[in-house]
């Protein structure tokens, strides 16, 4: 294949995933609307749930912003019962975080908001055609 085709195929891929992706995030912020947490709170809730009892600064490094910036997001979200901030038990001056019973509850209301998102997008789709996107999605992530 010569560079003016694979050029030609990178541009469409990427023209395709950033419009796939605009498209997810927007409707994603949209259903968040219809919950009690923002975009940020509903990353470090993802985050959280693949690793729980990170501390402020393994969170803050996992979601690429400041120590202060994910203090006061996570001061808001121990205020609304999602979360708590737990001392370490090997190092008092250290502070863990653990999401509580509402904060798994709601992500997974959101996760299923979502997921029934997908689903309508793909109401048409075949067996196969499913396969493919997520075949297509998972080589995707291989490279992320």
């Amino acid at each position: 294949m010569s560079n003016k085709k694979i050029n030609n195929k990178i541009v469409s891929i990427e023209k395709n995933f950033r419009q796939i992706c605009c498209k997810i995030k927007q409707k994603g912020r949209e259903i968040l609307t219809d919950f009690e947490i923002t975009p940020p709170q509903f990353t470090a809730l993802l985050i959280l749930l693949e690793e729980d009892n990170l501390t402020i600064s393994e969170l803050s490094n996992e979601m690429y912003l400041a120590c202060s910036t994910v203090t006061d997001l996570l001061d808001r979200m121990e205020k609304n019962a999602l979360l708590k901030r737990v001392k370490d038990e090997n190092d008092r001056r250290i502070s863990r975080i653990k999401v509580l019973e509402k904060g798994y509850t709601v992500l997974d209301e959101v996760l299923t908001a979502r997921r029934l998102y997908i689903s309508e997008i793909f109401e048409e789709a075949t067996p196969e055609e499913l396969e493919i996107v997520n075949q297509s999605f998972s080589v995707l992530n291989t490279y992320f």
